[in-house]
């Protein structure tokens, strides 16, 4: 099975996060779920230095939700956030974590930093790991009219058997 190749710049964003120092990471982390308008002054200046040259404008606020969020869990994971988030999906949680869920893939862009945080929280307290590249990508799409982001989300997540991929 080929691996899926990442935009080089979001390989570089991973690279040079991967490089923060634990302060540097907490200075981000503090502004976890924040847009980049409300983000604090000293974390703006270590975002600019991680973000690659050529990242359009518009796709900075997405870039900085998940440099706000990368500090709060684990690298590692492999597929999607769905994949991750059915990880933790417990019989005795389940009804709960469900609708999480399906709040998530309704949200819209202003709901989703604040969504977002409090589903990596809960990744974070059951130690499962996010595949960041992968999270990224998805939230550069998360407006595109197909849905096809969040489809292959609730895919991953509610699916009690493998589907075969949802494309754009």
């Amino acid at each position: 099975m080929n691996e899926h190749e990442f935009d080089p710049r979001i390989t570089t964003f991973f690279s040079r996060l991967g490089k923060l120092d634990a302060g540097e990471r907490a200075r981000l982390k503090r502004c976890a779920g924040q847009t980049l308008a409300e983000a604090r002054h000293e974390a703006l200046g270590l975002f600019y230095s991680v973000l690659p040259h050529n990242v359009a404008a518009f796709q900075h606020d997405i870039y900085f939700l998940v440099a706000s969020l990368y500090p709060m869990t684990e690298t590692g994971g492999s597929g999607n956030l769905g994949d991750s988030l059915r990880q933790t999906r417990k019989p005795n949680k389940a009804k709960g974590l469900d609708r999480r869920m399906e709040i998530l893939l309704d949200a819209d862009e202003a709901q989703l930093p604040h969504r977002l945080r409090q589903v990596i929280h809960l990744l974070q307290s059951d130690r499962v790991r996010v595949n960041w590249s992968q999270l990224l990508e998805d939230l550069l799409y998360w407006t595109h009219p197909s849905r096809f982001v969040q489809r292959r989300w609730a895919q991953s997540y509610f699916a009690k058997y493998p589907l075969s991929p949802i494309t754009r």
